[in-house]
């Protein structure tokens, strides 16, 4: 026999999934407010909880005696909330020692712990964790622990063990494939240690590896299976600026798109480039590719550095501070790079007007020392011999770089199609570094 609150929760189920069904509209919040007002106090909290009835497909874990859950989603998929409501199921359940791991800790306490969706805003107050910042790790009520990790550090991992983990955007991890091993070593209390893998993905070869793995089972959603708890219009404007590209497959679709036949870059080199041995630049410039337009279409600026010279340099990205930005707020981000790596020059292309994007810059930090660069040759003949850097481990990437990493994969591609503003500014920051060692030679303006 059903009690009032069943009744009403079943009810309350029903309503919300028919909400979700339906296409998002302005008055979907106020239908639901509609059916919350219906109950009481204790029905209303109760339907709130009620992970099941507001959940889609993907953010339920599969049947069945798997070993890693692997949810891949697009952008706004509602990765994180599924994450942690499997954290907190796990807890109900007799789970005691859980690993919490992000791309960096600050994503883990922003986005896992702290994030509207995290682990510290979901259930009563007094059902939810507290955090203990000098220890990195939540308590909750009941006596379970969580520790957090960064894919940063596999080391830390080594040691402390666990019935339950749960990793966040391992697609943008540092080190990927290492951590995850770390990890997979601690996973050893309990009867059934399980762990869940929520990423957007790229197509790194550790994702990859993840996914043909035994025990591993796989959900899918793109953004729009979340759409209603998206702010309207989300994911229309973003179809509207990137339309079927790759990088809308990827970011909205949630589909692993692999590396394009015939592209320059492949992910392998840019793990490679990452793992490349650290060293301290002699020289840095600012290089910057700028929009065709003033109206506010993407600027791509990188700072990069390098030791040695001619044959024996090797080159380091220490940063990709590109955005989408009108000529005055691409200009001051230039000037702030510059200021905050004590950089020697600014590397400007001066195709779409020298004079404009001098003064441009010179407004935004009077002083600026300024180098224009005119393109006299095809992207791709630009291009090529600093591919070559990476293929021979010259160059380093000082951490992930998640959008210049997916434009660099794509570029050269016979699909590939958008302005590789990222990549161009990349190439002019290692040719003006190279000293004219790079053909075909830069010239200046």
């Amino acid at each position: 026999m059903h009690t009032p609150v069943m009744l009403s929760l079943k009810s309350f189920a029903g309503g919300f999934r028919a909400l979700m069904a339906g296409r998002q509209t302005r008055t979907q919040p106020e239908r639901l407010e509609q059916l919350l007002a219906s109950m009481d106090e204790k029905e209303a909290t109760r339907a709130l909880d009620d992970w099941p009835s507001w959940a889609h497909g993907a953010q339920l874990p599969p049947d069945g005696r798997w070993k890693t859950w692997l949810f891949l989603g697009g952008r706004g998929a509602g990765k994180t909330r599924a994450g942690s409501e499997w954290i907190r199921a796990r807890i109900a359940a007799g789970a005691r020692r859980i690993a919490l791991i992000g791309p960096t800790h600050g994503d883990v306490r922003e986005v896992m712990i702290a994030g509207p969706s995290g682990l510290r805003s979901l259930g009563t107050r007094a059902e939810r964790p507290v955090w203990e910042a000098t220890r990195r790790r939540l308590l909750w009520p009941n006596g379970a622990v969580a520790y957090t990790f960064s894919g940063e550090d596999p080391d830390a991992l080594r040691g402390p063990q666990f019935d339950t983990a749960w990793a966040d955007e391992f697609a943008a991890w540092r080190h990927a494939q290492s951590t995850l091993d770390m990890l997979r070593f601690g996973l050893r209390l309990g009867d059934d240690p399980r762990l869940m893998v929520t990423t957007t993905p790229r197509p790194i070869p550790a994702l990859k590896r993840l996914i043909a793995a035994n025990g591993t089972v796989m959900t899918h959603a793109g953004s729009a299976a979340n759409a209603a708890n998206l702010a309207p219009g989300f994911i229309d404007d973003l179809r509207e600026h990137y339309g079927a590209s790759r990088l809308a497959l990827q970011e909205l679709e949630g589909r692993l798109i692999d590396d394009p036949e015939g592209a320059l870059w492949t992910r392998a080199q840019i793990d490679a480039a990452l793992a490349v041995e650290a060293f301290e630049p002699e020289r840095i410039v600012v290089a910057v590719d700028p929009p065709a337009s003033a109206t506010g279409d993407e600027c791509g600026i990188i700072v990069a550095g390098a030791a040695g010279r001619r044959r024996d340099a090797r080159y380091v990205v220490l940063a990709d501070r590109s955005l989408r930005a009108r000529p005055e707020g691409w200009a001051k981000r230039v000037a702030d790079a510059f200021k905050s790596f004590d950089a020697d020059e600014v590397i400007a292309e001066a195709n779409q007007g020298g004079d404009m994007v001098r003064a441009v810059l010179s407004a935004a930090c009077p002083g600026l020392p300024v180098r224009l660069v005119h393109a006299s040759r095809a992207k791709r003949a630009r291009a090529e011999p600093v591919a070559a850097l990476y293929t021979a481990g010259k160059v380093r990437h000082e951490g992930r770089m998640l959008q210049l990493e997916d434009q660099m994969c794509a570029f050269g591609a016979p699909d590939f199609s958008g302005s590789p503003d990222r990549v161009d500014a990349l190439v002019w920051a290692v040719s003006a570094l190279s000293q004219g060692g790079l053909e075909p030679r830069l010239r200046w303006v």
